[in-house]
Parts: structure tokens; sequence; C-alpha cells
């Protein structure tokens, strides 16, 4: 019986690079994107587009998408906090923008100093933007901290979905959750992403899982078995939330992947050529640690990806 194939969205290039003190020169971050697409990423978060005083990582960004926008065959995106950076990311061309909607008030005061109702209308004006300038470009929002916040605390699941039909209704083309804070369990990821699949259908989107305490693949797992079929994760588990305290860890993309496909489920990724690609992300980042168990403990004997694909 064949399984239904998975896309894994490496956000590694933001996400991760945020949360690192060391600023990663240009042409590392462009022989990483080398390596990531090499190895058959086909969905990959470059940057931020916000002020370099806030995020000097991010400085370079708009070089950076129109490097990758060069490489056929996968979809650019970018996160945008608000209508400028929209308007400098539809400007350089990407494919996809990712807003960033926080199910708590408190992080998303911390984050990016809106509430979330301001939010929500900073969603509708980037989608209206969009129709006008890049009817192609697709809008992502993604519902930080889903699943409990440092901050605040619990966060009530009818919260949680109050918020994520305001933002489809807002122009959303897909609406993820996020474990900003790696705070989620199994059976509440499978209760929260099966009521969001339920509201919005086809709509709902990626599961972006962090591995905080330990339960990030449990978790990606969880969220496959309810039909998500989109995963955010991050090379050697780089990545956090730096308004966030104590979110550490993104799911690892090399474990991530190992998990799918040994289990027969295809996400198109060769496993030998992504762990290659660490070695692109150490040159530009000397010393920052580099997680996950997999590229340690190496493939099992005689280990083929999903569908029969050997390993090269």
């Amino acid at each position: 019986m064949s399984l239904d194939p998975v896309l894994v969205s490496e956000v590694g290039p933001r996400d991760g690079l945020q949360s690192v003190k060391a600023v990663m020169a240009t042409h590392h971050k462009l022989a990483w994107l080398d390596a990531l697409h090499a190895a058959g990423l086909r969905e990959v978060e470059v940057g931020s587009f916000v002020p370099a005083s806030l995020l000097p990582q991010m400085a370079d960004v708009a070089e950076v998408v129109r490097y990758a926008l060069r490489k056929p065959g996968w979809t650019v995106m970018a996160l945008v906090p608000n209508r400028r950076g929209a308007e400098a990311a539809l400007a350089a061309g990407v494919h996809k923008l990712t807003l960033p909607v926080s199910a708590s008030e408190a992080h998303s005061l911390a984050n990016v100093r809106k509430n979330r109702e301001q939010m929500i209308e900073e969603v509708r004006a980037i989608a209206a933007l969009r129709n006008e300038r890049a009817p192609h470009v697709k809008v992502e929002a993604g519902i930080s901290t889903a699943f409990g916040c440092t901050l605040q605390g619990e966060v009530p699941e009818d919260e949680v979905l109050r918020i994520a039909e305001a933002a489809a209704e807002a122009g959303a083309d897909e609406v993820g959750l996020s474990d900003t804070t790696g705070m989620a369990n199994p059976a509440q990821v499978k209760r929260l992403f099966a009521r969001l699949r339920s509201a919005l259908g086809g709509r709902a989107g990626a599961a972006h899982m962090h591995n905080t305490r330990g339960l990030g693949l449990a978790n990606c797992l969880a969220a496959y078995e309810v039909g998500v079929r989109t995963f955010d994760s991050s090379q050697a588990g780089l990545g956090g939330c730096p308004y966030a305290p104590g979110a550490s860890g993104n799911v690892v993309t090399e474990d991530l992947v190992f998990m799918f496909e040994a289990m027969g489920v295809p996400t198109g990724v060769d496993l030998p050529a992504l762990f290659a690609a660490r070695a692109a992300l150490q040159a530009g980042l000397p010393g920052e640690p580099l997680y996950g168990m997999t590229p340690e403990a190496g493939l099992p004997p005689g280990f083929r990806h999903a569908e029969g694909r050997s390993v090269r």
C-alpha cells in the first residue's frame, strides 16, 4: 500500500538563522541553498523581510531571494510581518509570503508589536496587495503559539481556531499551526489539527513543530495521521523564537525525512545529499552546534528510500 507523500518545507535559512547570534555571510547562505536544492528539497523559507536593525541576520534577504529563484522546481518563500515587508518581498519575486499570526495576545505583542486583531488586518491588507500586484503568489498564515505560550501559558483551543478562521477569512490561502514554544503533545496535535482541517478544509496548512521537549517527531507523526501533508523543519535543528523565552530547536530536517522515508512515505529528499548539506551550513556558522540523531548514527544497512529509491 502506497502512503501519501509529504512536502518537507525547509525553514532553516529563516527560522534557524534568525535564532543564532552569528550572521552567516551571504556567499555561505547561497552555498547552503545550493546544497539544499541538490538534496531534493522543494520548498524553502529563505529569510524575513524585516529591518536589518532588528535582525541583522536578514539584511541580505532580497539578494538571497533573487539567487534562490534561479533554482528550478522549488517554492521560494519569505516571512513578512507587515505590508511594508510584503511589498519588499513581492518586489524581490517570492513565490509565497508567510505571516506570523499569534494565538497568544502576549506573544503577538512581543513578537510583532501588534495585537491579534491588528495582525488579522495585516493579513487582509497583504492579501489585497497580493491580489493587486502578484495574484500567483500564495499567502500563508502561521498561527504561532498554537499549543501554548511561555509568556501567557495555556492558549485555549477555541481561541486558536478563532484566529485561524479569521486569518482564512482575511485572505490567507493556507493556515498552519506552529508549536512555537515546544509545548505540544501528540494527542493535542491530533485534536487541534483535526479541528483545523474540519473548519478550513483544503486551506488547512503546515505543521511547524519544535523539539524543545523531545516530542517534535512524535507530533509530526500525529499530524500526519490526521491528514497534514506539509511539515516545516530546519536542517540540524537550528531555530527557535527570540520573543518566546525558552523556545528552542525546530524539528531536525534530516530526522524528519528519515522517519517518513523509513515508513514508506515519499519526501523526494535524498538523505545522503541532505547529510552532505550540513557541511555548507557548518562552513557558514563555524562553532554553531548542529543537531540530529540520524546524521550521527548513519542510515541502517540496506536502507532504501520510499518507493524503492536506492541510496546514492
